[in-house]
This record gives structure tokens, C-alpha cells and sequence, in this order.
């Protein structure tokens, strides 16, 4: 049975600990040498004499070892290994000309690495981490599969990448210029341009310098200049992040729109994006920074299904202890009569060219209300006027107090996590909810030890959600806490803040662009209206099925349910569903269906009363 040992050497810390990982082993005891001292003094695990025990995992401790048994038939479908002791990649995607590939997984399970091995950027070494491996040695290991002749395509250079990275971010250190000159560097079909400019809605920043760009702005410009750059192939790992529920469905009508003849891999964590963009699915299993295991392909229906349910029936193995659910209805409002509640009156905030009007609404005591809307709509200045860091014009002073606020842009301090989350919950620091609602539920115990300001966009995120719930307080504000989350972390960070929610009878508000997080998270919805950039309208509270209803009506998509799983689902533009759910004014919840869809093909509307 193939064994996988990993040492996190961000976690390693020998000079501390004495090497007790070597002094513990019991083959080390017998005189051999599973674990020896490499020459970087960190301690190196020989897989072959390792009887994977487990003992050096327990007694580390800094928990930088793990141990892993996989099958016996995963050998020889091992494609990548970083080095000795380090993250494994097991088989690979494959593209096919006129389709829209997709990969969902957790992080660290291998994705980006399977795109730069596709894209030519990385030189697989199937385990051989000694040895030097050429374009003509992988040709040869995929013999008779699809992926050959992919890098039969690669190694001829017939093949033309165009690949858009997942953190945009660090675009504007790379490239700089207006946004224009970049668009027109890249392409000199103007009628292209055009049309994409139109699409993804750059009008207004084509002026602008790429430094200046916000992060949403940032994500369209990428995916723009993925697509208009001469190619036939695309790679785009989570051209969602950042842009509003909108912006996502034009982009990914955008993208199909340019892959009709081209090889596209998408890489995404919104699984109503997947399943709107991608012909085909590949599901990426394992244990996150340890290994990764390509699973597929399937049809797009069945390959989110099979993620959501955690389980392949291919394989017949579970990789997940349980499966995420949905609700067909919306979840039944708390009973507020006699609860404790906030109020707000009818309020405005005005900046040089944007006014924000606010409706007077309440919440009541383990309530969570979701914030939904366009970007740049006002939805962060509502968060900020409820945290008291900006006021309204009137000056109104809110009834709340001891608020805990995690930012839209959480900023990475030079401070250990665990100090920042100690700091945070003060007294209740080793209470059950901080210590195992909280760390362990978002598993961060390998984090605690490290420095804030070197952790990664998602482990950031994290510690932030984790640092915000910690604190004892009246009222939560969490803006946007899904970003660079994939989609388990996400159900877990949402069940997280109904739970401490209701645990500590507080108010919760959330702002997110995912709709499944709004969904799962909101008892109530907030949905603002107006104007991007120039006035927005934040209405009162109302019930999770009116404000989905109106905020999908606002956007034109509909959504059906899937009758396995119940997860929704986008309907095609114009479509029979989405013409009938629109007439009915159902766009995301569907109860019943009063008259038969017999000349529909998807009949699943009619499972749900």
C-alpha cells in the first residue's frame, strides 16, 4: 500500500521540538533509519521503512506531520510530487476543443498545479523528484489517452495558452498603463474589443491605470484580457472572485461565448457558476497541502452532485463525512413578538458622487440578515455606518453597541494568529464555543503558530471570520466572509455564524455575492437597488423568498432545483423554465407548480409542491 508522509516545513520547527518525531519512531528505535535528518536540518520521513503508525504525528508538536495509506492502484497514476516529503498530484483534467472544462475541489488539492502542468509552466515529474523529465517522457506516460495528444500539441508548440491567474491582485505590479492601452496591447481586433468592453461593462474605467482598479474591476480586465489574447486554449482559475452575482453571469456568458472553439479549463468555487459555464466536471478529493486526486469526467449535473454528496460511486469511497443540503423553501422567520430587537430610522449617506438612502428596518436578537446587490451599490458603507466607523448624514447614533466587524479587505498585522484570536475573545479564550466551534470547526490549529501577515489570501480570511466570532458581542457585520474560501470552507464559515448567532442571542449582518452563502447564512435579506457608483437604496428587511425574488428579477436569472439534491440551479436564458418561472414570479424558491410542464425536458419543477 503506497504511503504519504508530508512535513510542513512552515510548521517545522526542529530546533524547538529536539527532532522528537526521530527520537519517538519506533523503526529509528530498531536501528532503522525511517526518519533521518536531511540537509536542511529538517527531519525527512523514507516512505518505504515508514510503518505509518502515526506516533511522530501525535507527538509533534507543532502538527507539521501527516501520514496518509492510499491504494495500491494510485501509483501509477501519480503525475506530480513537489519534493521529498511534500504535496502529492494524482492524474489530471483533460480539455476538449468547443467545451468549457470545470474543476471543483477544495484548496490546495492540486488545481492551480494541474493548470500550470497543462499550460506548459510546469514539467510534471511523476514522483521522480530527482529526475530530469521532458516534454517527450509525458507524451509517453499518457500513451493512448486524451491528455497525449494535449501534449503532443505542447511539445509540436501548436498550442497558444492564455491563462488567468487567481490572485488579480498582483496584476498591477506586473503590467501597468490605462486600461485601454493594455486591451488594445493585447489585441488588434477592434470589433472584438468592443464587444467585450461592452460585455463585461468597462466603459467607464477604460481610462483608468491599472493600479487604480478595485478588486471587482481588476477580475474583469483579467478575464478580458484572457479571452481577447490570441489563443486556443484558456485556462481561468476563479474568474468569479471579487465581481457581483451580475457580473458573474456575464462573465461566464462571456467565456462559453469565446470558448466555442477553443480548449477552456475553468476553475471556480461558485458551484451556480460551474454549473451555468462548464460542459464537463472534474472533482478534485484528498487532504488539502497533502494530496490531490483528479476524479472524472462527468456530466455537470452529476459532477457537482457527486461533490455536494461527498461521495464517488465509481470508486465507491466517501471523502467527505457529510454531505452539504439545501433547502427547498425558504427557512421558516423566527417568531419575533416579544424579542428584543434594533431599529433604524430612513437615513442617508452622500460622498462626492454617490448618495446611499437607507429605509428604516429592524432585526431582531439571532437573527442573521443577509446584504445582496450589485457592487458599488452601498452595501460596505451600510456595514460601516452599523460598525460606527462612518456617520450619516444626520448624524444618527444607532442603538448598538459592542459590535465585532471583519472587513471587506481584511488587513494581514504582524501578529501570531493565536495572539490575535486571544486578544479577540479575551476570558472566553479556552471556552468550548472559541476552542472548538470556532478553531476547530475552521481548522486552524496548523495556523495558530504562524505570523498573520504571512498567510495566504484564504487562511487570511479565516483567521479574520475566526477573530470577528471570537469576541463576545451584541452585533456581527461580516463583509464578504467567502472570498478565497472554497466551497466546504464556505458551508462550514456559514453554519459558524447562524450557530454563534444563535449561541449568543446577537444580531448578525452579512454581505456576500455568493448566492448559496446568502441563502444558507439569512434568515432575512436586505436588497439594495439604484445605480452603481452613483445611488444606491438599501430597502427595509424582508423575507428571504421576496428579497431572492426581487433581487433575481432585478438581474434576469432564474434558478430551477435539482430533484437529487436540491441545490439551484441556473436556467438557460429564455429557456422554457426560466420563461415560466419569470410569468409565475418564482425566480429562486419554488413550492408548487399549479399547471403541467409537459413540453419541458427538465420536469424536475414539477417534483416540488
Amino acid at each position: 500500500m503506497p504511503r504519504i508522509a508530508v512535513i510542513d516545513k512552515d510548521l517545522c520547527q526542529p530546533k524547538k521540538c529536539g527532532y522528537i518525531c526521530r527520537r519517538f519512531c519506533p523503526k529509528n528505535r530498531t536501528g532503522i533509519e525511517a526518519i533521518k535528518i536531511g540537509e536542511d536540518t529538517y527531519p525527512n520521513i523514507v516512505e518505504i521503512f515508514c510503518a505509518g503508525c502515526g506516533l511522530c504525528v501525535k507527538k509533534c508538536p507543532f502538527k507539521a506531520i501527516t501520514i496518509v495509506n492510499l491504494p495500491d492502484k494510485l501509483t501509477k497514476d501519480l503525475v506530480h510530487q513537489y519534493g521529498l516529503n511534500a504535496f502529492r498530484l494524482y492524474r489530471l483534467p483533460y480539455l476538449i476543443k468547443g467545451k468549457v472544462t470545470g474543476c471543483i475541489g477544495k484548496n490546495a488539492l492540486g488545481k492551480s498545479t494541474a493548470i500550470n502542468i497543462l499550460a506548459g509552466q510546469l514539467i510534471p515529474n511523476f514522483g521522480e523528484i530527482n529526475k530530469k523529465i521532458e516534454l517527450k517522457d509525458i507524451t509517453n506516460f499518457f500513451r493512448g489517452t486524451l491528455i497525449q495528444q494535449h501534449f503532443n500539441e505542447l511539445l509540436n508548440n501548436s498550442l497558444k495558452v492564455s491563462y488567468k491567474p487567481q490572485y488579480v491582485s498582483n496584476i498591477p505590479q506586473i503590467i501597468k498603463g490605462k486600461v485601454s492601452e493594455i486591451l488594445k496591447k493585447i489585441s488588434k481586433d477592434e470589433e472584438k474589443i468592443n464587444y467585450i468592453i461592452d460585455a463585461l461593462e468597462l466603459k467607464n474605467i477604460l481610462d483608468r491605470e491599472i493600479s487604480m482598479l478595485s478588486g471587482g474591476e481588476l477580475q474583469r480586465v483579467a478575464i478580458a484580457a484572457c479571452l481577447l489574447k490570441d489563443a486556443n486554449i484558456y485556462f481561468l482559475d476563479e474568474p468569479s472572485s471579487f465581481l457581483d452575482i451580475k457580473q458573474r453571469f456575464n462573465a461566464a456568458k462571456v467565456i462559453r461565448e469565446f470558448a466555442l472553439d477553443k480548449k477552456t479549463l475553468v476553475c471556480d468555487h461558485d458551484l451556480a457558476i460551474m454549473d451555468y459555464l462548464s460542459d464537463l466536471v472534474f472533482v478534485f478529493y484528498g487532504e488539502a497541502s497533502v494530496y490531490g486526486i483528479v476524479s472524472g469526467p462527468y456530466g455537470v449535473r452529476e459532477g457537482i452532485n457527486i461533490f455536494i454528496d461527498g461521495y464517488i460511486p465509481t470508486e465507491n469511497l466517501r471523502f467527505r463525512k457529510e454531505k452539504i443540503t439545501f433547502d427547498i423553501k425558504p427557512p421558516t422567520l423566527p417568531i419575533s413578538e416579544g424579542k428584543e430587537k434594533i431599529t433604524w430610522p430612513e437615513m442617508k449617506k452622500t460622498y462626492p458622487g454617490f448618495l446611499l438612502n437607507i429605509k428604516n428596518g429592524e432585526i431582531y436578537r439571532g437573527e442573521v440578515i443577509g446584504l445582496i446587490g450589485p457592487n458599488g451599490i452601498g452595501k460596505t458603507t451600510l456595514i460601516k455606518i452599523l460598525a460606527g466607523i462612518e456617520k450619516t448624514d444626520e448624524n444618527i447614533t444607532l442603538p448598538i453597541q459592542n459590535v465585532s466587524y471583519k472587513p471587506q479587505y481584511p488587513i494581514a498585522i504582524d501578529s501570531i494568529v493565536s495572539d490575535a484570536i486571544k486578544e479577540a475573545a479575551k476570558e472566553e479564550y479556552n471556552s468550548s464555543i472559541v476552542q472548538s466551534e470556532i478553531i476547530d470547526k475552521l481548522n486552524l490549529e496548523k495556523l495558530m503558530d504562524k505570523k498573520i501577515n504571512e498567510l495566504s489570501g484564504g487562511e487570511l480570511q479565516k483567521v479574520f471570520i475566526a477573530i470577528c466570532l471570537s469576541k463576545k458581542a451584541d452585533v456581527y457585520l461580516l463583509d464578504e466572509p467567502s472570498a478565497y474560501l472554497d466551497v466546504e470552507e464556505r458551508y462550514v464559515v456559514t453554519k459558524l455564524i447562524k450557530r454563534i448567532t444563535s449561541m449568543r442571542n446577537s444580531y448578525s449582518f452579512v454581505v456576500d455575492h455568493d448566492l448559496m452563502v446568502i441563502d444558507f447564512v439569512s434568515t432575512r435579506l436586505i436588497v439594495f437597488s439604484g445605480e452603481p457608483g452613483v445611488h444606491g437604496i438599501a430597502n427595509s428587511p424582508t423575507s428571504l423568498r421576496d428579497g431572492m425574488n426581487k433581487f433575481l428579477k432585478d438581474i434576469g436569472v432564474t434558478f430551477r432545483r435539482d430533484p437529487s439534491t436540491l441545490r439551484p440551479r441556473a436556467n438557460k436564458l429564455n429557456s422554457q423554465i426560466d420563461k415560466y418561472q419569470k410569468s409565475i414570479g418564482e425566480y429562486y424558491y419554488i413550492n408548487s407548480v399549479r399547471k403541467p410542464l409537459t413540453s419541458v425536458r427538465d420536469e424536475s419543477l414539477l417534483k416540488f409542491k
